[in-house]
């Protein structure tokens, strides 16, 4: 009992929380509020405007297998580092030399949406994978619920300051250039690399004692070791990747949309922000149910079972009118809930069938497919509004590709070595 209670990855699960907040609510969410300030100097088409945050969920996922190599090369605690580097070049960048809309296409989409891609959820799941075996669903929960929190206080709290400072736009990015120092710091100090380091083991007990308290080693994880080649050949990892589509196109749709859905349907700007901040909370507990069930059911099917929140979500959001407010409420918080449940599920899932070694190369070359397919999502509902003059098209295509998700995840079953020794077991 000793023993555990000293494990470290408790701790190092605060630290990722931590940095997760820092690195994704301030430049990301606080980004958001600055760059409305911004646009009363620097004038710009809304195409414009909302091309950099297209660019920036682009180099938020496409550089992941690069992240993953920079993980694999010089660790967790560099790469946490190298993106706080980014997101602070970003901010300055920002801060003295934007003046013209490309000026910030460059700082704000492709240097802090690299910065904060090298910042938040590879390294921070590779490092939950490597500290957690039987308990890395809910590891993995606790850490990315720091999203959700990072959306009510990082554009809150960088809205008061620029009220504050009468809306000086280039003093609030200098603000977020100084939180980037102070996320580099936290990870110097606390992200430790792998608990062997510290003479400790996964989950703070050993596999035999695991075994000899539960009858069994984690059956829903894998006992071979892969390498990253070997996993990309599976039909667990094509399926996954397709589940991942529907875990994050939805998503990506919603966050652009969503609010602009609600006014035309006659809702108060009032009650649409309202609504946009239930999407985030239902994030929180989306991400807590999924990483409970992550350590307690086959994967699979609990990311079959986060996806068909987006399901439902789906059709209240198209039966949203003016006198049906609670039904616009309903479908934010569970597609707040499906992305949260179904992104632990997707992190969790690929550490689960291919281990910590392989886990950063595998893990980033996912999100690199997620990201070319999901982040045109907004682009395309835009599209199919301005062809139809309405959103229910573009919730019907979120239907299709969820449902096509559910149907690949139901043959992503845990991949088995043929040649390899041991137990074969079926999830």
């Amino acid at each position: 009992m000793g023993n555990e209670q000293k494990f470290y990855g408790w701790k190092l699960v605060g630290a990722l929380w931590f940095l997760y907040l820092l690195n994704m609510g301030f430049p990301l969410y606080g980004g958001a509020v600055i760059n409305t300030y911004m646009m009363k100097e620097i004038t710009m088409e809304r195409s414009v405007y909302g091309m950099g945050f297209t660019l920036l969920n682009f180099f938020v996922g496409v550089p992941s297998i690069v992240v993953a190599a920079t993980i694999m090369k010089w660790g967790i605690r560099a790469t946490f580092g190298i993106g706080s580097a980014l997101i602070l070049a970003g901010s300055m960048w920002m801060a003295f030399f934007a003046s013209q809309p490309w000026h910030y296409l460059v700082g704000f989409g492709v240097i802090i949406g690299s910065g904060i891609g090298f910042g938040t959820i590879v390294a921070l799941s590779t490092a939950v994978t490597r500290w957690f075996k039987r308990y890395r669903g809910r590891a993995m929960a606790v850490s990315l619920t720091a999203s959700g929190f990072a959306g009510f206080l990082g554009a809150p709290l960088m809205n008061k300051i620029l009220a504050a400072n009468g809306g000086d736009w280039r003093q609030a990015w200098l603000i977020v250039a100084g939180i980037a120092v102070v996320a580099a710091v936290v990870a110097y100090i606390f992200v430790k690399e792998k608990p062997e380091d510290l003479g400790q083991v996964p989950d703070g007990i050993s596999e035999e004692a695991n075994a000899g308290q539960n009858g069994a080693a984690n059956p829903l994880a894998t006992k071979f070791s892969w390498t990253p080649g070997e996993a990309y050949r599976t039909t667990a990892f094509k399926m996954i990747v397709i589940g991942s589509f529907a875990c994050q196109f939805p998503f990506f749709f919603f966050t652009a949309h969503w609010i602009l859905h609600l006014r035309g349907a006659g809702i108060n700007p009032a009650d649409a922000a309202w609504a946009m901040g239930l999407f985030t909370m239902g994030g929180i507990f989306g991400r807590l149910i999924g990483g409970w069930l992550m350590d307690r059911m086959p994967a699979r099917f609990a990311f079959m079972m986060g996806i068909c929140c987006y399901f439902i979500g789906s059709f209240l959001a198209i039966n949203v009118t003016q006198t049906a407010l609670m039904v616009a409420f309903a479908a934010a918080i569970l597609y707040g809930a499906g992305f949260g449940w179904t992104f632990v599920c997707l992190n969790t899932m690929v550490g689960n069938y291919f281990g910590p070694v392989a886990f950063p190369k595998v893990n980033g070359m996912m999100l690199l497919l997620s990201a070319l397919f999901c982040s045109p999502a907004g682009l395309v509902g835009g599209k199919l509004f301005d062809m139809f003059k309405s959103y229910t098209p573009a919730f019907y295509l979120n239907v299709v590709i969820c449902i096509i998700g559910i149907i690949a995840l139901f043959f992503a079953a845990m991949p088995q070595k043929s040649n390899a020794a041991g137990p074969s077991v079926n999830v």
